[in-house]
């Protein structure tokens, strides 16, 4: 089970309540609420634990959290629906912010990915207990001539949507990962995800003005 924490449901919860209280009003977003509190904590007990203080666990907490919504809507809430959700959420303009300290049309925004997504491996590496289920990286520099490369072969969402028949809606979880590109200006390409029957899920990030990257 993963460790309680509500870091993530603060932080995300208002943002999603505003979206919600506009598509179903301000009764129904509360019942729904409490449903999905419930819900994210049970979800939490069955998740297979990756550490709490894993940098990587924010994207266990947060795509619970849409998960949660999703299931406490009772089919309510389509899976076309949740992805514009999403999609609002991740606009907001604090959010933005994230502009403000990586740039990956510079070599030093590439860098910053680098670095950021190395930082996660290494914390894996001194806390190896966590690797029978957290992600695995997989780097491969002399892939891509421009951009920031890397591949995961495991994917703790993956294997929880999986187990627990969440599999229809995880690929709007993995959007996710273009929009959080495009905050940083840059554009995801990916051929494959686990979620899509993919050997793996792939990251190639490139700037977002980059013409015809290799």
């Amino acid at each position: 089970m993963m460790e309680y924490t509500n870091k993530y449901w603060n932080m995300i919860m208002p943002l999603l309540k505003k979206s919600l209280k506009r598509r179903y009003g301000k009764e129904y977003t509360s019942a729904l609420i409490k449903k999905a509190d419930l819900e994210y904590r049970d979800m939490l007990n069955r998740a297979d634990d990756i550490g709490k203080d894993n940098p990587m666990a924010s994207n266990t907490y947060e795509c619970l959290l849409f998960l949660a919504v999703w299931k406490a809507a009772d089919g309510k809430i389509s899976t076309d629906d949740l992805r514009e959700i999403t999609r609002e959420v991740l606009a907001t303009p604090f959010l933005k912010l994230m502009g403000l300290f990586i740039n990956a049309n510079k070599q030093s925004g590439i860098r910053k990915i680098g670095t950021m997504m190395h930082k996660d491996a290494e914390w894996l590496e001194e806390h190896p207990q966590y690797k029978e289920f957290s992600w695995d990286f997989n780097f491969d520099e002399k892939k891509h001539k421009d951009g920031f490369y890397y591949h995961f072969t495991q994917c703790p969402l993956n294997t929880f949507a999986r187990r627990e028949g969440y599999l229809e809606v995880l690929p709007v979880m993995c959007d996710i990962d273009h929009m959080t590109a495009a905050l940083m200006h840059a554009k995801l390409y990916r051929e494959q995800t686990l979620a899509g029957d993919g050997t793996c899920c792939d990251y190639w990030f490139v700037g977002d003005k980059v013409q015809d990257p290799k």
